[in-house]
């Protein structure tokens, strides 16, 4: 285990100075949409309280960190590996070295969950200044995390399996584009029909904006732990893919 922690550290630190030499560009595009997003919809088509009588800014503001946490970690990872492995080719000779499949997933999705979690974590600071009926607990910095893994994990699939940008641009719209907006992270999915209610539920940003709303929100919703146990699933998941597709795929 310490020497795949170890491997990790090496696949990972080439990103993570990629990240350092580029860090106010990545920190502004991290954080422009998820600010407009508050903008729009918190403040610009919404007013007033929700039937608990929460602030519909507090209630959207844990959505749009669910949100963010989804973009940010699925397209830095999948963008970079995309770039990595179909234009300058340096994953494959990333393959050749005597690596662990383990620690080329790990430290692959290491970015993806370092700029999720520092967008997440500037976006909320700012939430806690606008809405004062949020909260930092245990509960959410965990479920932050979790998705964070979720979606760097899910990057890491849809770089492996993209054959071009195109492709990835089309999985973007079919899968990323309607979690955006439909994931309960604007509204409560309890007031649609049942039907769209089971389907939503199959996606990960569901369980996810259920946990990261309730930890935040502890005086107003009680914790969703088949949520929390679903986003585990959804984690594990995506990293055994991630080790299918390197291990029997021709990347």
């Amino acid at each position: 285990m310490i020497d795949v922690l170890r491997q990790s550290y090496y696949v990972a630190w080439g990103d993570m100075m990629f990240m350092k030499h580029n860090f106010w560009n990545i920190l502004v595009m991290s954080l422009m949409s998820p600010i407009l997003y508050l903008i729009a919809f918190g403040y610009g088509l919404r007013t007033g309280s929700t039937e608990l009588g929460l602030s519909y800014v507090a209630f959207v503001i844990p959505g749009i960190v669910a949100l963010s946490s989804l973009n940010t970690s699925f397209s830095a990872t999948s963008t970079r590996m995309n770039v990595q492995r179909l234009y300058y080719k340096s994953f494959d000779e990333m393959m050749l070295c005597p690596l662990s499949l383990h620690a080329i997933v790990l430290g692959k999705s290491a970015l993806g969950m370092v700029r999720g979690l520092l967008a997440c974590g500037l976006l909320y600071a700012l939430g806690l200044f606008l809405a004062p009926e949020l909260q930092v607990t245990p509960l959410f910095v965990v479920s932050v995390v979790m998705n964070c893994a979720v979606f760097s994990f899910l990057g890491v699939a849809a770089a492996l399996i993209a054959k071009s940008h195109q492709s990835m641009a089309t999985f973007n719209s079919l899968v990323i584009l309607p979690m955006t907006f439909l994931c309960g992270t604007f509204f409560s999915i309890s007031s649609l029909p049942g039907v769209f209610q089971a389907l939503l539920y199959c996606l990960p940003l569901t369980h996810a904006s259920e946990c990261i709303r309730a930890a935040a929100l502890p005086d107003y919703y009680g914790f969703p732990w088949l949520c929390m146990l679903a986003m585990a699933a959804f984690m594990v998941a995506f990293y055994v893919l991630d080790w299918w597709l390197l291990k029997t795929r021709r990347i």
